[in-house]
C-alpha cells in the first residue's frame, strides 16, 4: 500500500461512526470533504477544517468513504450516479452477498470498489485498537489514519464474512462467560471475582486454535488431548449443574446436542474440532 497521508478523502454519512472517520482523517492531515443529508451534522467537522460538499454529487470522486445505515441506503443515496474516477470504500455494515452485489453495481457505475468492516467503536477510531477490514482490489492509498487496516483479499465479500465471524466469536465468548457467571452467583461469587479466572480460561482456549485449525484444514482429527465422547460426559455435568442450580440450561444443552449428533455419526473417538462437521451442515 502506498503511503499517501495527504490523499484527499470524502466521507459520506455523518452518524457517530462517520463523524469519527472524518475527524481521524482531518487529524492525520488529509484534505477532507464531508456530506450528510442533515448538513448541520457537519458543523463541528467544518469548524475543524473539513469542506462541506453542497450536494452528494460534489462529494463523490477520488477516495470516497461511505458509512451509512445499510446497503440499501447506499444504493438509494447514490442511485444512478456516475462514479467514474471514484474509489468507493463502503464501510457500511452488511453481509457478504450484499457486499458482492454492491461491488458489481458500483463497478458498472465506473467505480473502483472496496468493501470494509469496522471492528471498533467510534471513540477508538484513529488508534491502533480500531481494526478496519478491507476486501476488493488492493488499495493504492493509505487508510492508516483510521487504525489498524487489514486487506483480506480480492473477494469483496470477505470483509463482511470476517466481520460476522468475529461477532460470532465475541458473542459466543460473552455468552459462555455469562453462563458461568450465573452459575457461580448461586454460590455467592460475584462477576468481578469470576472474571479473572474466566479470562485465563479464554486465553488458554485461544492458544488451542492454531493446532485445531491445522486439524480442520487437514480433515483429520486424532484425539491427541481428549476424545469427543469424553468431552460429552463433561458437557452432561454442565447441563445437570445448571438445572440443579435453577440456571438457564439452553446454552449447555445446545453444546451437548451438537456433540451428541457428532458422536452418533461415528466421531466420538476424534478430537473436539471434528464438530466443524456440525457447523458446516445447514440447520434444521
Amino acid at each position: 500500500m502506498t503511503d499517501k497521508t495527504n490523499t484527499p478523502i470524502s466521507v459520506v454519512g455523518l452518524g457517530l461512526m462517520g463523524t469519527a472517520l472524518a475527524r481521524a482523517f482531518l487529524k492525520a492531515g488529509h484534505p477532507t470533504t464531508v456530506w450528510n443529508r442533515t448538513a448541520a451534522k457537519a458543523d463541528s467537522l467544518v469548524a475543524e477544517g473539513a469542506r462541506l460538499a453542497p450536494t452528494i454529487g460534489d462529494a463523490l470522486g477520488g477516495v470516497t468513504i461511505v458509512c451509512l445505515t445499510d446497503y440499501s441506503a447506499v444504493r438509494e443515496l447514490l442511485g444512478d450516479a456516475r462514479l467514474d474516477g471514484t474509489t468507493l470504500v463502503n464501510l457500511t455494515s452488511g453481509d457478504s452477498a450484499q457486499a458482492r452485489e454492491t461491488a458489481a453495481w458500483a463497478e458498472k457505475q465506473g467505480a473502483r470498489y472496496l468493501d470494509g468492516a469496522i471492528m471498533a467503536i467510534p471513540s477508538s477510531i484513529g488508534t491502533d485498537e480500531a481494526v478496519i477490514l478491507l476486501s476488493g482490489p488492493l488499495p493504492d492509498f493509505d487508510l492508516g489514519a483510521l487504525g489498524t487496516v487489514s486487506h483480506l483479499g480480492e473477494d469483496p465479500g470477505l470483509a463482511s464474512l470476517y466481520d460476522v465471524a468475529g461477532l460470532t466469536m465475541m458473542w459466543s465468548v460473552l455468552n459462555a462467560w455469562l453462563q458461568g457467571t450465573a452459575m457461580l452467583k448461586t454460590a455467592g461469587v460475584d462477576a468481578a471475582t469470576y472474571a479473572p479466572f474466566a479470562r485465563q480460561i479464554a486465553a488458554g482456549v485461544a492458544d488451542w486454535l492454531p493446532g485445531y485449525a491445522e486439524q480442520i484444514d487437514q480433515g483429520s482429527f486424532p484425539a491427541e488431548v481428549s476424545a469427543l465422547e469424553t468431552d460429552a460426559r463433561a458437557m452432561a455435568h454442565m447441563v445437570e449443574e445448571s438445572e440443579a442450580l435453577g440456571v438457564n440450561a439452553e446454552l449447555p444443552k445446545l453444546i451437548k446436542a451438537m456433540a451428541d449428533r457428532a458422536i452418533a455419526a461415528g466421531h466420538g473417538g476424534e478430537q473436539y474440532p471434528v464438530l466443524i462437521r456440525e457447523f458446516e451442515r445447514p440447520g434444521e
